[in-house]
């Protein structure tokens, strides 16, 4: 078995895992009352829920080739991402605001939490938007470079 192979099975097993974790905690969060101990096993749950769809989508990066993007696709993605990252940012300076000021333990616990889960999404959207966004895109300057690249003169008469 190659290292791809191998890395697919640990890559699934990991789905299985995920899934497992969600499973165990959706049954059991009925029967917690505290709503920030609920909060905190939901949040839990639904982060096992991203884990196995990142998981999923590395196995199909690893399992088929990715269509290119055309220009159009492009443009939607990249902003989505990009209203995302403004979205994220402005949630990480308010709450960074906020925070110095809160006093209670419990709720500074919580909100150091999503302050945390928030810088994380916003590198990620980060990164989101410079690898794989632009990594799969062939544009139409893309296409003409395909084209003309190599050729000799241009399409102009040669002489």
């Amino acid at each position: 078995m190659n290292s791809k192979d191998e890395l697919t099975v640990f890559l699934k097993e990991q789905i299985k895992i995920e899934n497992q974790i969600v499973d165990s905690l959706n049954i059991s969060l009925g029967e917690i009352g505290n709503p920030a101990v609920r909060g905190v096993l939901k949040g839990i749950s639904l982060d096992s829920l991203k884990h196995a769809e990142m998981y999923a989508s590395a196995v199909g990066l690893l399992t088929s080739v990715q269509p290119a993007l055309a220009q159009e696709q492009l443009d939607k993605q990249r902003e989505l991402v990009e209203k995302h990252i403004r979205l994220e940012a402005e949630l990480i300076g308010k709450i960074s605001k906020k925070l110095p000021g809160i006093e209670d333990t419990k709720v500074r616990l919580l909100l150091n939490a999503i302050l945390t889960d928030e810088k994380r999404h916003h590198k990620l959207l980060t990164k989101v938007l410079e690898i794989l966004v632009r990594g799969e895109t062939i544009t139409e300057e893309d296409w003409w470079d395909v084209l003309w690249k190599n050729v000799p003169f241009h399409g102009a008469p040669g002489g």
